[in-house]
């Protein structure tokens, strides 16, 4: 900001000779006082996450000449698409917004964002991952970068491994279950060995972002919706695990899909169940796996006490790439083509998601409470961000690996470095297929997946069910 400024200043002062000016020298310095006695220019950024928050103050603390004006908008109904539709018809627009994976393309492929293309050589020269390029670009226009990549894993538990398999060793269950007809024949020896007290996963919505991931074409062709055999199989994977029972029947983001993580886990009849893995991406093991590997304290039911349910599994889990690579989740930073502030605003987007100093303390967890409330002291004592998540650069990956050998995540996982497996399943991420209607297609999806595996309905059913939804939220796109 102090080098824009400064130019500024110069190219006023050349202006004002060339128009015949009679400035005297003293009068230029006068001109070059307001550069460092202007009041901050202000910026403006949305969010749905905290995390924004985090990196908006690590911002001001390298620009305090620039006041950032941070909108938490919660996205858990809508919320945060629903104000930034409305801002964008009002044309009262902030500078940044942050964009979750599931809505980023509809922005990207929209006239609304800026071009920050320009980045692309520093994003080269980091070795920032293709597949979060790819994501924010648009006939060939990039409009927004991520300071994570979130490839997919599969987490499973150590002790049932050594029961069902006679090793916990992650490089032979990685054999195991490469490939979902292996995943299926593990699903059934653990179902088997374990008189079916355990379940491969949880839910069957747990590997459907594996299908989804590993497609040949993509949903929307020339206008039209198109179904990839990659969702025939998934059809019937899913029937297949619900019908022989290899599945949990657990609800994604629900307290029974949870309680199989800490061995709390019952059926209808009180009998204990085991889950024996969740295939879930790089924050699913600090922000989903590891709180909820811990025992909890629950209401007896018809009193006011509180009851222990469940044990401490920390220690007991092992990460493995799994049956196929996948990727899940992200947050991507863009520019509004219409700021008022547009280079500060890109400044912020190359701050947050291209800078190897930020992004090292992003993963290290360098940004504490006390951290921050050096930055803003009004901020609380919630607002931090733990080590562990993984950042969207390889060159930084490849510097910080080796500093994750003795963290927490790998304590959890009995030593195990989950950051090296990460690094190793980042590059064979490919999406190159995404497109803005992704999310509504595969939300419509749901419903005549669970009715065909539940056999509700037959295929054919589940299919028109499948693509009346599809007609009902996407009106465009030609449904045959």
């Amino acid at each position: 900001m102090k080098k824009t400024l400064a130019l500024v200043l110069v190219i006023i002062m050349v202006v004002g000779m060339l128009a015949g000016c009679t400035q005297t020298a003293p009068a230029a310095t006068e001109t070059a006082q307001p550069a460092e006695t202007a009041a901050p220019k202000t910026l403006k950024v949305w969010s749905f996450t905290d995390e924004v928050r985090t990196m908006a103050l690590a911002f001001q603390e390298k620009y305090p000449n620039v006041k950032v004006e941070y909108t938490m908008i919660p996205m858990t109904n809508g919320e945060f698409q629903t104000k930034l539709k409305s801002a964008l018809q009002s044309g009262e627009v902030p500078d940044v917004i942050s964009l979750e994976a599931s809505f980023v393309r509809e922005y990207v492929e929209s006239d609304f964002l800026a071009d920050v293309s320009d980045l692309l050589p520093i994003a080269k020269d980091l070795g920032v991952y293709q597949f979060t390029i790819d994501i924010g670009t648009y006939e060939g226009v990039t409009k927004a970068f991520s300071y994570q990549a979130t490839p997919g894993a599969m987490f499973y538990r150590r002790s049932l491994a050594k029961e069902y398999f006679g090793t916990d060793d992650p490089e032979k269950i990685q054999e195991l279950v490469t490939g979902m007809e292996n995943f299926e024949a593990a699903a059934k020896i653990v179902k088997e060995k374990s008189k079916g007290n355990t379940y491969m996963v949880g839910s069957t919505g747990d590997f459907a972002n594996l299908f989804f991931a590993n497609r040949q074409t993509p949903w929307v062709v020339d206008g039209k919706l198109v179904i990839d055999p990659m969702v025939d199989q998934l059809f019937e994977t899913a029937k297949s695990f619900r019908q022989n029972g290899y599945e949990a029947q657990a609800n994604q983001w629900q307290e029974g899909w949870f309680a199989g993580m800490n061995d709390s886990l019952v059926d209808a009849k009180g009998n204990q169940k085991q889950v024996f893995s969740y295939l879930l991406p790089t924050w699913g093991l600090p922000y989903v796996l590891m709180p909820n590997a811990a025992p909890k304290e629950v209401k007896a039911e018809g009193s006011d006490t509180t009851k222990t349910v469940g044990k401490d599994t920390a220690g007991d889990w092992a990460c493995i790439n799994g049956p196929m690579p996948y990727q899940w989740g992200g947050t991507w930073i863009g520019a509004m083509k219409d700021s008022e502030n547009l280079d500060l605003a890109k400044e912020f987007v190359k701050f947050t998601t291209l800078n190897p100093e930020t992004l090292k303390n992003w993963a290290l967890g360098t940004y504490t409470n006390e951290y921050l409330k050096k930055i803003d002291p009004s901020i609380g004592d919630k607002l931090a961000q733990g080590p562990g998540d993984f950042v969207s650069s390889q060159k930084v990956v490849d510097e910080i690996v080796s500093k994750f050998d003795d963290a927490a995540t790998s304590k959890f996982l009995a030593g195990q470095n989950s950051y090296k497996g990460f690094a190793a399943a980042a590059p064979t991420i490919d999406l190159k297929l995404i497109q803005a209607s992704d999310d509504a297609i595969q939300r419509s999806l749901n419903d005549p997946l669970n009715n065909y595996a539940s056999n509700k309905q037959t295929k054919e059913e589940a299919i028109k069910q499948f693509k009346d939804a599809v007609k009902n939220a996407l009106p465009d796109i030609i449904v045959e």
